[in-house]
């Protein structure tokens, strides 16, 4: 006779939820998997999926409930979604291994966060909250940051530098909240760190310090992370000092708390200052990904352990590797192919490459963490290699847009930005300084390419800019980018003097949107 398997609830079938799902069913509980969307990624992973809007606290605790009076509940848990007050509320309510509701909502309403960091005197950025119609006093001089105080993925969050663009950023963080509110804060210069933690009786175990890679102001878009992080180690430890006291201040790590925290910590010049703590482990890849590459330990599936009320195994680090994840992006359009994943996954040391978007699919420029077209990760003894792997993979992934499409148009025909311009968004691919972009302009113009070369067609050389050194969005030389856009149009496109050419509108549309916007304008001409 087959004993029976404890059961155990996760919140969450996205992709970030994976890892939690096949590691409790490795270590055999009964995996009972929630979710607001039937068509979640993962739900197919779990031993029962049930539909459940996850904000819905008290149907989850009804669900829960009816479980442990029908066969019982070993435990509740999430990792990488908005939802551990909703975990924390049922585990208080049904006796479960967990944290105090109140404390997570300290970690998951940004107000409440910052006037706990205050009363305990961590070191956090001048506030104030507010919501729509609200008048309020500005906490800072500018440069100041608006974000919704419930949201995650940097959804509605962005840098502001002036009183017009703190208008936009209000409705635009306001349009992200859940409750309608935002919190305006100082900004904090400096180097970003992400860390995971597992929180277990008054404990803090460490899993985990990542050096961020932030870009494309005013938004904030994480283009990958490293992890371990390069810093030196008492630079690390004073940013976890700050971290520890940062979760201790919610409430989270109390004497008899059982759960995980994830923090984001800057290194300004007065010293270490906390963004944020969630009582959670972390998505971004981190806690279910690059850790356990780098690390050989699994935060997720210790995390499962405690939620489920066993003691905490296996957290302590085999190996010292590195695993670098790097995002790659779009420009604004339509998608008509990707290209190149199968170069991208057999590129050495490449572990994983994770799509969010197939053909037909619509894409933009990021504004938020969840508007990226992918993400790759690569694990390696030594950093270089790891590194070098994922911004490789990332680079040989291209995706090609469908034409005629008005997003696509729009964005090319907005001349570059240049040197000491760059604060228009969305960005080119390329940054030129003002002797190039003069340069630029006295190029001849392009004449469409005629039958009578079929398969090939000469471009107009423009040597300064392909001898400046300039990369692309995702670090592509000119020459890099120019072999890219060969690969993907299946054209001959020698830079030379001969007849037909492709001259300035070419060049503008290969600057404005990199190999993107140069095949956009070849498919254009009928290339």
């Amino acid at each position: 006779m087959t004993a029976k398997r404890e059961r155990i609830i996760i919140l969450g079938a996205g992709v970030m939820q994976g890892p939690a799902i096949n590691i409790a069913k490795e270590m055999g509980l009964f995996t009972i998997v929630l979710d607001g969307d039937p068509g979640a990624p993962c739900v197919p992973l779990a031993d029962r999926f049930e539909h459940i809007d996850l904000k819905d606290k008290e149907g989850v605790e009804a669900f829960a409930l009816s479980l442990l009076k029908d066969g019982g509940l070993a435990g509740i848990m999430t990792a990488g979604t908005d939802f551990s007050a909703t975990v924390a509320w049922t585990a208080e309510r049904l006796g479960l291994p967990g944290i105090p509701y109140e404390a997570a909502l300290n970690a998951s309403d940004k107000g409440r966060m910052r006037r706990c960091f205050d009363a305990a005197g961590i070191p956090s950025p001048a506030f104030t909250v507010t919501g729509k119609d609200e008048s309020f006093t500005i906490p800072a001089p500018f440069p100041l940051v608006v974000k919704p105080v419930d949201n995650m993925g940097a959804r509605g969050c962005r840098r502001v530098d002036t009183e017009a663009e703190l208008e936009e950023a209000l409705a635009g963080g306001i349009k992200y909240s859940r409750s309608g509110r935002v919190i305006v804060e100082a900004y904090m210069e400096g180097p970003e760190f992400s860390v995971d933690a597992i929180v277990y009786k008054g404990e803090i175990i460490i899993c985990g310090l990542a050096d961020r890679h932030i870009f494309f102001p005013p938004y904030f878009i994480e283009m990958g992370h490293t992890m371990p992080t390069a810093f030196p180690p008492a630079e690390q430890e004073k940013l976890l000092d700050c971290f520890r006291a940062a979760v201790r201040s919610l409430g989270i790590a109390e004497k008899n708390c059982i759960g995980a925290a994830k923090g984001d910590v800057k290194l300004t010049p007065g010293g270490p200052m906390i963004g944020e703590v969630a009582a959670r482990l972390s998505g971004g890849y981190m806690s279910g990904w690059t850790y356990p590459y780098s690390s050989g330990a699994e935060p997720v599936r210790t995390a499962i352990e405690i939620a489920a009320g066993r003691e905490p195994r296996g957290l302590k680090p085999l190996k010292s590797w590195t695993s670098a994840e790097r995002a790659f992006i779009s420009i604004p359009g339509k998608v008509k192919s990707i290209e190149g994943l199968e170069k991208a996954r057999n590129t050495p040391h490449v572990k994983d490459i994770f799509l969010r978007i197939a053909k037909d699919f619509p894409v933009s420029f990021p504004v938020n963490n969840v508007s990226k077209c992918g993400n790759v990760i690569s694990a390696a003894e030594n950093r270089e290699d790891a590194c070098r792997a994922a911004e490789e993979a990332a680079r040989s992934i291209l995706i090609h847009l469908e034409t005629p499409n008005a997003e696509t148009s729009a964005f090319l025909s907005a001349f570059p930005a240049s040197k000491g311009n760059e604060g228009s968004f969305p960005p080119g691919a390329f940054i030129l300084d003002r002797e190039l972009k003069a340069a630029l302009e006295s190029l001849p113009s392009g004449i469409v390419p005629g039958k009578s070369s079929p398969g090939k067609v000469n471009i107009y050389p423009f040597f300064a800019f392909l001898d400046s050194g300039l990369g692309d969005y995702m670090g592509r030389s000119v020459a890099e980018s120019l072999e890219a856009l060969r690969a993907l149009s299946g054209l001959s496109l020698p830079v030379g003097t001969g007849e037909p050419f492709l001259g300035k509108e070419f060049w503008r549309s290969f600057i404005r949107g990199g190999y993107q916007g140069a095949a956009y304008y070849l498919d254009t001409l009928g290339t």
